[in-house]
């Protein structure tokens, strides 16, 4: 049964091209909900970004679909950008992405 430690570590393999940390580290991924469908099972992944501006917006949320989706057990993802809350490293990103960031 698919859940949601197997969801995230699938986006592990995500990485933000101008920090070159995972998005997962960075604490950019908020909830993974599941529901049942008559086709399989299918995940909602809500998700910011380091930015509202951020260039890399489309490339970060189409590998996002494209690791979740690889995750055994699921067969189909929406990834949701979200605004709310606003992504702060500070509160957000785990102790080595601070670190590789010089935050501490």
């Amino acid at each position: 049964m698919v859940d949601e430690a197997m969801v995230r570590t699938a986006l592990e393999s995500v990485v933000d091209p101008e920090l070159d940390i995972s998005i997962v580290d960075l604490g950019l991924v908020y909830e993974v909900r599941f529901t049942a469908t008559d086709t399989g099972v299918h995940a909602e992944v809500d998700m910011t970004l380091t930015s509202p501006g951020c260039p890399a917006a489309a490339e970060i949320m189409a590998a996002a679909h494209r690791a979740a989706l690889s995750t055994e057990g699921l067969d189909s993802v929406h990834i949701n950008l979200v605004w709310t809350p606003r992504w702060d490293p500070k509160t957000h990103a785990s102790e080595d992405a601070l670190m590789d960031m010089g935050i501490w």
